[in-house]
């Protein structure tokens, strides 16, 4: 059975991973090169420096206990001089007996490494005896003071002779090659998250109706075939939109052909007083078959061709405005001077048409409104209508579903269909003025 970490642990592991690529890929290589630096480096230090400097703290504990042992055996104070010269040319230590004296009891300093550690190890296992050590008076020298019988022994011991130079080369090397492997890793790592973050942002930019130029592919083999397989679904989708406009042109100019010729018949016949009404019945049945017929058309066309370009949102959102009073709707508009983006003017205009005519069609107040939040621009539509019930709100954006008897059914699909197409979204939700709020984000 598989052991599961707890979850407040696996979420803050979580949180602590990095969310690129670059720092993911960075980090596989990191850790494992940490690890197995920090194997080596304690396989060093607990065995080769471990123990040389055993041998050397036992070499000068050594030296230390032999002249110990000549001083005591002396009793001549001569003599004893004596030895104590012999051990400051033999053994190259500054040793000096002060008769008499008492050891004054000094606070322990721990230092880097084990030389201190293993030097105390030395002298307990030599001497029975209390002793100091003072690793950080004299930088050249370490100043150890033992505790006789007759006096205390100074001795200055050469810190040479103590520490080995070693480890910090060898760490030294651990640490230059891993910072030299992990950048050389994170340079290659960065050529090829370049590549990737251009076709993630290509393929943005293309998903919001943007004009890109097809991608160089550059990078690893698995890039270069994304980039490769970018290209030509790019190609694939510009040729079938410009097929479906050229089959849909064609198709307008059929269906519209036989129309026009029946208003002009209706417009030819004689207007008696038994035909009067049948002829207006006929008409507008013609011109209700035209809007319909526009409508289907620029659904199945969805505005496809126009290009995105920067664009002045307020100067749109106040055309449709001055349309929809025109219309006689009471609207008000809430729109700051300028709110600049990138999008296809007129397909953005004829979606928020929509909105605002669905929403004069079932209120008598209407407010349009628009604010910069972020890297987005939210636009709405509010009216003091009957509004759509929550669990029927997602249904009304399927084509040719209406909720009204003379729509066609595709206002608000032809509206999510553009907005979509410009990377936002749209939503309906309850209005504060007690009626339904259509809601559009688009990003900037």
């Amino acid at each position: 059975m598989r052991a599961r970490l707890p979850l407040p642990f696996a979420a803050q592991l979580k949180h602590l991973m990095p969310r690129s690529l670059l720092g993911r890929t960075l980090l596989i290589m990191l850790v494992p090169l940490v690890v197995v630096q920090a194997i080596a480096l304690q396989i060093f230090y607990g065995s080769h420096l471990n123990l040389v400097s055993r041998r050397l703290s036992g070499a000068i504990a050594g030296e230390i206990s032999y002249t110990v042992d000549i001083v005591q055996r002396l009793k001549d104070p001569a003599e004893r001089e004596w030895a104590l010269q012999l051990a400051r040319n033999e053994f190259v230590l500054d040793i000096k007996l002060e008769p008499g004296a008492k050891l004054q009891p000094q606070k322990r300093v721990n230092i880097l490494g084990p030389e201190d550690d293993d030097l105390a190890a030395a002298l307990t296992e030599r001497f029975r005896v209390p002793f100091t050590m003072d690793w950080t008076s004299d930088p050249q020298s370490v100043l150890i003071q033992l505790q006789l019988a007759d006096g205390v022994l100074d001795v200055k011991a050469p810190r040479k002779r103590l520490a080995t130079g070693t480890i910090f080369l060898f760490v030294g090397w651990l640490v230059g090659s891993a910072l030299l492997l992990f950048a050389i890793a994170a340079m290659f790592m960065r050529n090829q998250v370049r590549a990737i973050r251009r076709l993630a942002r290509s393929a943005e930019a293309f998903g919001m109706g943007r004009d890109v130029p097809p991608i160089r592919p550059e990078g690893a083999s698995e890039v270069r075939q994304a980039a490769t397989a970018f290209n030509r679904m790019q190609d694939r989708i510009r040729r079938f939109l410009a097929q479906r406009t050229e089959m849909l042109a064609g198709v307008s100019h059929d269906l519209r052909t036989p129309l026009t010729r029946l208003r002009l018949a209706l417009a030819m016949l004689p207007r008696t007083e038994d035909l009067r009404d049948d002829i207006t019945e006929m008409t507008a049945d013609v011109e209700e078959m035209e809007r319909m017929i526009g409508g289907y058309l620029a659904f199945a066309r969805g505005e496809g061709i126009e290009q995105a370009e920067s664009v002045n949102l307020a100067l749109i959102l106040d055309e449709v405005a001055a349309g929809a009073r025109r219309a006689g709707t009471e609207l008000e508009v809430e729109v700051p001077p300028e709110l600049t983006l990138k999008l296809r003017a007129d397909a953005v205009r004829r979606a928020i048409t929509n909105l605002v005519d669905n929403a004069r069609r079932h209120a008598r107040h209407v407010v349009l409104a628009a604010a910069a939040q972020g890297r987005s621009v939210q636009v709405t539509v509010d009216d003091d209508g009957p509004g759509i019930p929550a669990d029927k709100r997602e249904s009304v954006f399927r084509p040719f579903e209406s909720g009204s008897s003379g729509g066609t059914g595709l206002g608000l699909t032809i509206a999510r269909d553009i907005v979509r197409a410009h990377g936002g979204e749209i939503v309906l939700e309850d209005s504060p003025m007690g009626g339904l709020r259509a809601r559009i984000r688009l990003p900037v």
